[in-house]
């Protein structure tokens, strides 16, 4: 796609050629009239380039986005880019002082409400003005995201692999896994690649709190992704040692519990399960009927419960059938230490539903 080359028209504040400034940008008020205020940094490079816009907490709970941000932002100066980078540390200020997933009190999913009215409720006009300032003139995006609490997501890509642009951005970044599909309705992404901003979800982690391993990948993500577009061309293109694009045609099923009880996760530390190994069980709480859920073909473990109780019928594992080439390609990465530690990070995959970003 073609870049937007006007520097006048952007919606950022007048950042010169060949300058970083770091800013509040106000997207609403607080019931006492004082401004809420996003923080953002936008580095316009020294040549001219693509404007690639990262951004974070839109879920206000999620936190390994920030820390993605904060590092990025202060990894780049404008002698280093060819084009702009536009950070947008913390999109739902509401929910980030609140330490919630919503916009507060009145539970608004920021996440649902793009591309936002001028005239409407909280949320749509806050998703209005950082859409028309900072994701609207953008020619690339990348949302960070994590699980809300309780739950867990691994560290994957969702993106609209049907749009060459969004494929690339995917690729460039180099999640192991890709959940391909056009998005939900209001989502950042879906309205911005709709609309011509190929834009990709980054899913790490748990929410309200920072974990380190899953930072460093998505820093080197960004790098990747900046070097793949040309606005850091001194940067490296990385490529993971395997990748699994998990679409609907895909062959999946949730395994659930048969009996209610306490759930005992067994598999791992590494997600690659054989046929016929064990999950998780399932036992009363006198260990007197214990059940187990074993794994019905070799597969991905791409989404797992967390929570330790469970009842019949309740999802377990979401689990994906790899084939024979993944699958040892997976087996050579696991011997070479990709995975170690990977239960013990917490870096456990997502449990019950598709909701996370």
């Amino acid at each position: 796609m073609s870049e937007r080359d006007s520097a006048s028209d952007d919606g950022f504040p007048d950042v010169p050629t060949g300058e970083k400034r770091q800013f509040r940008y106000p997207v609403g008020e607080t019931y006492l009239g004082d401004p809420v205020e996003i923080p953002v940094t936008v580095v316009r490079g020294e040549r001219d380039g693509p404007r690639v816009l990262l951004s974070a907490a839109v879920h206000g709970d999620e936190l390994n986005g920030v820390k993605v941000l904060q590092e990025v932002a202060d990894r780049y100066d404008p002698a280093d880019l060819a084009g702009t980078l536009v950070c947008l540390h913390v999109v739902n200020v509401p929910g980030y002082q609140a330490q919630q997933r919503y916009i507060p009190i009145y539970d608004q999913d920021l996440n649902r409400s793009f591309p936002g009215k001028a005239r409407s409720n909280t949320a749509e006009r806050m998703a209005h003005h950082v859409y028309r300032a900072f994701v609207e003139p953008c020619d690339y995006g990348l949302d960070f995201h994590t699980s809300t609490r309780n739950r867990t997501t691994m560290y994957h890509a969702r993106a609209d692999l049907g749009d060459p642009g969004v494929a690339r951005l995917a690729e460039a970044f180099g999640t192991n896994v890709v959940l391909d599909g056009a998005g939900d309705p209001g989502s950042l992404r879906t309205v911005a690649t709709a609309a011509g901003t190929p834009t990709v979800t980054v899913e790490m982690g748990k929410a309200h709190r920072f974990q380190p391993a899953l930072v460093e990948k998505a820093i080197d993500g960004v790098e990747s992704v900046l070097a793949d577009v040309g606005v850091y061309p001194a940067g490296e293109v990385r490529e993971p040692g395997w990748r699994k694009i998990i679409g609907p045609s895909e062959e999946k099923r949730w395994l659930r519990a048969d009996t209610g009880g306490l759930v005992d996760m067994q598999w791992g530390p590494d997600p690659l399960v054989e046929e016929g190994e064990t999950i998780c069980t399932v036992s009363d709480h006198f260990k007197r009927e214990v059940s187990s859920v074993d794994a019905p073909f070799a597969g991905l473990i791409v989404g797992v419960l967390e929570n330790p109780v469970a009842l019949p019928g309740h999802p377990l594992c979401h689990f994906v059938r790899v084939d024979r080439d993944t699958h040892d390609e997976i087996r050579r990465e696991i011997r070479r230490g990709e995975f170690d530690g990977y239960r013990s990070y917490g870096q456990r995959w997502m449990a019950d539903d598709e909701e996370a970003e």
